[in-house]
């Protein structure tokens, strides 16, 4: 059973020996032989995914479709046509008939994240798919079947939502056949660094850069640090520092800037407004914004290198002088000439072209949401995890900038 334990660890990414962390697997790759609806529940971040993605490769239905849904990222007016389907004229904008997640998954798996935050009217829905494979498309009265089954998962307490009105008991007990608890981050401390290295070793080999090392007292830190956004939070962090710092070994001292929370703020500097996602947002596209500066510079000192050995003709470039100085590029254009000289540059692409005055936050978001929305044809599900956001985040991004 280790074995293929490790197999299964190394097959997802998995980082880890945390016993914890091993039974919710071993239990994961068990009820995946059956039908058994699972409930997975742990904090935001710890990788509840990756378990729901386990028991279905590893199920007699791995050859059917895998469907995650983030029940929380859809509104509300909408998660009935997005789950069961609607038909042609069922409210304005069904233009067309249309299957939903359900019916889209027969014969596969479906994951419902964060389904704590369905509508109690599409809670009644679900509970008689669960019972019955049965369901109404929106705008319809013919009963339809799907032959489903059904994966959730929740980082609220389940239990309090009941208590409140807000979730329903029966609906809770037939979605926790099988309950499956993925521990947080600073519940397998052993883990942290192991996982640091994982990804200090990955974004390395993303920005062509060194591995960030830590020093004794920053593992220290950095095994003793809570971590409330867990996995993807320490992912988050080893990327800002891998991509920020230019010195390849991290002090705690350096580190500490990287975990520590804003005044009177309970988490982290780099996690605030982790829950509407614009803090968030703005930094991630900070980020993404320096590592395309970083390979377009490495483009253009590749370009002018193979100018300055004579494979590509100088003449009418606007090019005035160019310098290599202590193995960095030193160029000098003429300002009369700049635009002639950056356009006509091989692999010059007019839309990341951004005039001073217009270098805002607000203009790089409203600028990176449109070009994702355009590259993704409108899909706002693919848009939004291009830019590795949530659909929520982005639906209100959309509505605020008036795309």
């Amino acid at each position: 059973m280790i074995a293929n334990l490790n197999s299964i660890k190394q097959r997802y990414g998995i980082i880890g020996f945390d016993a914890a962390l091993e039974r919710a697997i071993d239990v994961a790759v068990q009820v995946a032989r059956t039908d058994l609806s699972v409930l997975i529940t742990g904090e935001s971040g710890v990788g509840k995914e990756n378990v729901a993605r386990i028991i279905h490769d590893n199920s007699r239905r791995k050859n059917g479709n895998y469907i995650a849904v983030n029940c929380g990222a859809i509104p509300e007016g909408t998660i009935d046509s997005e789950l069961f389907g609607h038909e042609k004229g069922a409210f304005t904008g069904a233009v067309d008939t249309r299957k939903g997640y359900f019916e889209a998954a027969d014969g596969g798996t479906i994951f419902l994240d964060e389904v704590a935050d369905l509508p109690l009217s599409t809670q009644i829905r679900l509970l008689r798919v669960l019972e019955t494979g049965e369901f109404i498309r929106v705008g319809s009265s013919k009963v339809l079947k799907t032959d489903v089954r059904v994966v959730a998962a929740t980082n609220v307490d389940i239990a309090d939502r009941i208590a409140r009105g807000k979730f329903r008991e029966d609906l809770y007990y037939r979605l926790n056949s099988v309950p499956i608890h993925v521990p947080a981050l600073r519940e397998r401390k052993g883990d942290i660094y192991p996982l640091f290295m994982k990804f200090a070793t990955d974004f390395s080999a993303k920005y062509s850069s060194p591995a960030i090392q830590l020093t004794e007292e920053a593992q220290r830190r950095l095994r003793d640090y809570p971590w409330p956004g867990n996995v993807r939070q320490l992912k988050h962090v080893t990327e800002q520092i891998s991509l920020l710092e230019k010195e390849r070994v991290v002090t705690a001292e350096v580190l500490a800037q990287y975990l520590t929370a804003p005044a009177g703020s309970n988490l982290p500097a780099l996690l605030h407004a982790e829950n509407d996602g614009g803090d968030k947002f703005q930094r991630e596209l900070i980020f993404k914004f320096i590592a395309e500066m970083q390979r377009e510079i490495s483009e253009l000192k590749r370009v002018v290198n193979q100018l300055m050995s004579g494979h590509l003709p100088a003449s009418d470039k606007g090019l005035h002088e160019y310098r290599l100085r202590d193995n960095e590029l030193d160029m000098e254009i003429r300002h009369e000439h700049q635009a002639t000289a950056v356009e006509e540059l091989p692999g010059y692409d007019e839309s990341i072209v951004i005039e001073d005055d217009d270098l805002t936050m607000d203009s790089v978001e409203k600028s990176a949401i449109t070009k994702a929305l355009e590259r993704n044809s409108g899909n706002r599900k693919q848009a939004a995890k291009e830019l590795g956001i949530s659909e929520r985040t982005l639906y209100r991004k959309i509505k605020e900038y008036g795309l």
